[in-house]
């Protein structure tokens, strides 16, 4: 007897009306809601690593929010290198979340925000990868990722009364921008330090008269 149509899990339905109307190309950017992101993992193969932690904090009109924020540590079935680096324990590990809910909380929190993140197509694709695996089904957000910005202003000469930025990396843009790196290489204390970050380039962005979330990340 042929089975009937699969029925979409209610948090995926919710998520995918979210993008009916939604950000368009000519939304002012105090009007987005901007979700940036910082994962750990289990290494940089999407396909073959598991996320360890999720840290997320919300920056709407020009502030970061943090009574808007996101957090979770996943399950994850051996203390691998990785987590030992992240300074998780094996016991800590055993204790998180399943993975399955850890996805389907943040996707109620992410709704239909603009992804930041710094060298975030790692993080997409990690999530990309999870979500099909489970529901078969990919984000839909924008995203924007605060290296490429940064790399948009340099060419730009938005730094030129700055001592050269020689590498693109978190920690150099935190220099570049006198933000002290605390709480580093956890997924929450990136994803702030990601925000201050985020938060700098789009002020130089006003200088430069790109208001709009299409001028505010396309090359100059």
């Amino acid at each position: 007897m042929a089975s009937g149509p699969v029925t979409e899990s209610p948090f995926i339905s919710r998520y995918r009306k979210r993008f009916e109307s939604t950000w368009s190309d000519d939304t002012p950017l105090d009007q987005v809601r901007f979700v940036v992101v910082d994962t750990e993992t289990t290494g940089l193969n999407p396909q073959t690593d598991r996320i360890i932690t999720i840290g997320a904090v919300v920056v709407r009109d020009g502030e970061i929010v943090l009574d808007d924020s996101f957090e979770a540590l996943l399950k994850v079935a051996h203390n691998t290198d990785s987590v030992t680096v992240h300074g998780i324990t094996r016991d800590e590990s055993r204790m998180g979340m399943k993975e399955t809910e850890a996805l389907e909380r943040f996707l109620e929190y992410l709704q239909d925000a603009v992804i930041v993140g710094h060298h975030i197509g790692h993080d997409i694709a990690t999530f990309d990868d999870a979500y099909e695996r489970h529901w078969g089904f990919r984000l839909l957000n924008r995203a924007v990722d605060t290296m490429n910005l940064a790399l948009h202003f340099e060419k730009a000469g938005a730094f030129s009364n700055r001592p050269p930025i020689r590498r693109f990396t978190l920690d150099a843009l935190c220099e570049a921008f006198g933000i002290i790196p605390h709480d580093r290489h956890t997924a929450s204390g990136d994803a702030f330090l990601t925000a201050l970050v985020f938060l700098r380039l789009r002020r130089l962005a006003l200088r430069y008269d790109r208001t709009t979330l299409l001028r505010f990340s396309e090359p100059f």
